[in-house]
């Protein structure tokens, strides 16, 4: 970073020179975003504490560059500092830094807050386990969240505020298709897709099960015109590739020709 010449005045001397990169513009003031700016603050200061003042979740960084150098969250801030903060990288291998202020999860799982109802139902049809109710509070999005090492999806911006959040993302869209398509671009999940072994109600791993074994559940219409069937053991719901399923698949293969496309 090319080091910015500033007079030597006592009034500098609370002053950090900060740099936010890519969606965590998202949570600063339009004059600020883009671009270098000054935050008055009482050093030192911690640089959790400086990101926190601004409004960044700590969640959702995941590189810290305090004047070109790689750092904590617990390393200080003094006058004339030049912070630099990244978001979570899912493309890059930024490993050799050894700056990632949390390790990956061992699976990708997600929690989603009562915004984002239509969002989990897409995500279960892709396979991915996504717990949602509609009645969760904050404080038990959270615990469960740790708990379970799931990933907090969010439309609201201070549930990600919490200390307690090591794993977190604010959705920016607000329309169900263009929120898939930004959750699978970020959190790089086209390889992991397994479409339609997840019941969209419950969450439940679904069950392979012949058109005989669910004759009391369905018509004779339907299990003249399908040959394959699903059951969710906990609702007690069977599926089948039907029209529903059609779109539904054709969703998922613009996900795939997004992914390949240059």
């Amino acid at each position: 970073m090319k080091k910015i010449e500033h007079p030597n005045d006592n009034r500098l001397k609370k002053i950090i020179w900060v740099r936010l990169y890519a969606e965590l513009n998202d949570f600063l003031h339009l004059e600020q975003q883009q671009k270098e700016f000054a935050l008055n603050l009482k050093t030192p200061v911690l640089v959790s504490e400086a990101l926190e003042s601004m409004g960044i979740p700590l969640s959702e960084v995941d590189l810290v560059l305090v004047n070109s150098q790689p750092a904590g969250f617990k390393q200080h801030l003094y006058g004339g500092d030049h912070l630099s903060a990244f978001p979570t990288f899912e493309s890059f291998d930024i490993s050799g830094l050894a700056t990632r202020q949390k390790t990956p999860l061992r699976a990708t799982k997600f929690i989603l807050d009562a915004h984002l109802g239509k969002l989990s139902k897409y995500l279960r049809m892709l396979g991915f386990d996504s717990l949602y109710r509609n009645d969760f509070g904050d404080d038990e999005i959270i615990d469960i969240a740790a708990n379970e090492k799931r990933i907090i999806l969010t439309r609201d911006k201070l549930l990600l505020k919490s200390p307690k959040v090591s794993h977190g993302y604010y959705v920016r869209a607000i329309n169900k298709h263009e929120q898939l398509h930004e959750v699978i671009r970020k959190f790089d999940l086209n390889s992991q897709f397994r479409s339609f072994t997840r019941c969209m109600t419950c969450n439940s791993p679904l069950l392979s099960v012949t058109a005989e074994s669910i004759r009391d559940k369905t018509d004779s219409g339907i299990r003249a015109l399908y040959d394959e069937f699903f059951l969710c053991p906990q609702c007690d719901k069977v599926f089948w590739k039907g029209s529903h399923f059609k779109r539904m698949e054709e969703l998922i293969l613009d996900l795939i020709r997004e992914r390949a496309d240059p």
